[in-house]
């Protein structure tokens, strides 16, 4: 029997304006992220990690890997945002990487989504947005980084919608390690736990430099 992984997947924004220290940070970020994972044995055993980009367009730099395969990504800032692409990339990667339930066995647990912007989106992104909504491909956080992107925005896709004001080495670096406890959490809960592959997750209280958008 195969066994029920815990799909994460990050999506990126590594537009032009991420130029510089945000982008190192994100670089950073994903590498602590990776190393805090390494250390917790219920994620290295359920845990599966992809991550996403999204400049002029969208690419799948890691498609969904195990814990202990992953390589963090050497990403580039560039470009514009096309979020909508971004957002159509996802589902269309969940719907080919995540297992669903059969008769024979039970499917993965629903996706863990991780995605942050610091602008305003450059494509025809609110179709994709309604189908994010609508068809819901996991549990999505979205977080609306710097003064120039729109949390409302982002709320169109999910209710889960954080900002961090400040785009700060120091305000990433916190980031990315409330994203590794959410998983670490997450992964904890199920294999202690005989929770519904489809329910809701129990996030831990996000940093300071980060607020929760009512």
């Amino acid at each position: 029997m195969s066994i029920r992984r815990l799909p994460v997947y990050i999506l990126a924004d590594c537009s032009g304006s991420m130029n510089g220290a945000p982008i190192e940070s994100v670089k950073s970020g994903i590498r602590a992220l990776h190393s805090e994972l390494m250390g917790d044995p219920s994620a290295v055993e359920s845990a599966y990690l992809s991550v996403i980009t999204f400049d002029s367009n969208a690419q799948q730099v890691v498609p969904l890997t195990e814990i202990t395969q992953f390589n963090p990504p050497d990403i580039t800032a560039g470009g514009t945002t096309a979020f909508g692409a971004a957002l159509k990339l996802l589902m269309e990667c969940v719907d080919r990487e995540v297992r669903k339930t059969s008769e024979e066995e039970k499917g993965d647990w629903k996706p863990l989504i991780f995605i942050f912007t610091d602008g305003a989106p450059t494509d025809r992104w609110d179709e994709n947005a309604a189908a994010m909504k609508t068809n819901r491909p996991g549990n999505v956080i979205a977080v609306a980084c710097g003064d120039a992107a729109d949390p409302e925005i982002l709320k169109q896709v999910t209710e889960t919608v954080l900002v961090m004001k400040e785009m700060s080495p120091e305000a990433f670096k916190q980031f990315f390690k409330w994203v590794s406890a959410s998983i670490k959490q997450t992964s904890q809960k199920i294999g202690a736990s005989p929770v519904s592959p489809d329910e809701g997750v129990a996030l831990p209280p996000p940093p300071p430099e980060i607020i929760i958008h009512p």
